[in-house]
């Protein structure tokens, strides 16, 4: 295994399936470490954050000691870099709301168990990229909104908002293009990296949060606007010149 390889957190109880994915993701470039509780798995978390913190943590939905919800809000809710990191949901059941949930606690994406090993790896490869931007500067400013480019953070009239690291990629492919409509389509393939399935509606979840973020009155936004038919706009009215911090 390559020094260089993404480390990798699975938190799930399965331990035959935990086996099969830290050998099968080994031989594609990646380091898997597994938690078989959540309470092991934050530990591992923590324990990480001060020398070589996780790229991506892997998490069951069930688990025999906190609810996998729980554990994303708990994940969330934490400091930089634990609370930022991309967090892929691994669950067995059935009902279409779980996704949503999910997504709306903060993971950056869903697989559905059974799965195929393929298409789990191809879903941590789109996670591990970051959108291909040009270079910001430090730190965009849009009226009372700060964008902290390469902190990866946002702050509100001076406070900082937690969001997750898709919601980050997503608010800053739309503030990079103040002023264009950007359609769903657009703004999944430009997030994950290459091109995604039209139909997929998580981007209205993660536009929801966002807006519960940085807006003042989410029902009634100011930054991102809906184009009704076509997609989002990021409104360049409050917008003022970027500026080094």
């Amino acid at each position: 295994m390559q020094a260089s390889a993404p480390r990798l957190l699975l938190i799930d109880d399965d331990s035959r399936l935990a086996g099969m994915l830290v050998t099968y993701l080994a031989k594609n470039g990646m380091q898997v470490e597994h938690a078989g509780t959540a309470a092991a798995g934050i530990r591992q978390l923590q324990s990480a954050a001060g020398t070589r913190p996780f790229a991506v943590i892997m998490l069951d939905l069930m688990l025999p000691d906190i609810d996998g919800l729980e554990v994303c809000r708990l994940v969330r809710a934490m400091a930089a870099p634990i609370g930022s990191t991309p967090i892929v949901m691994l669950t067995a059941k059935g009902d279409p709301m779980d996704r949503v949930v999910g997504l709306e606690l903060g993971a950056d994406d869903y697989v559905p168990k059974p799965f195929e090993p393929r298409e789990l790896l191809a879903r941590l490869r789109a996670v591990l990229r970051r959108p291909q931007l040009p270079a910001p500067r430090p730190v965009l400013r849009f009226g009372g909104l700060e964008i902290h480019c390469e902190a990866r953070s946002v702050h509100v009239d001076g406070k900082l908002v937690a969001l997750t690291s898709r919601q980050f990629d997503l608010l800053m492919v739309m503030a990079k293009r103040a002023g264009r409509v950007l359609s769903r389509e657009q703004l999944m393939d430009a997030i994950s990296g290459e091109p995604t399935d039209a139909t997929d509606r998580s981007i209205d979840v993660h536009i929801g949060r966002l807006r519960a973020a940085i807006e003042d009155d989410p029902k009634r936004p100011r930054h991102i606007v809906t184009v009704r038919g076509t997609g989002y706009c990021f409104a360049q009215t409050s917008r003022t010149a970027p500026v080094d911090g």
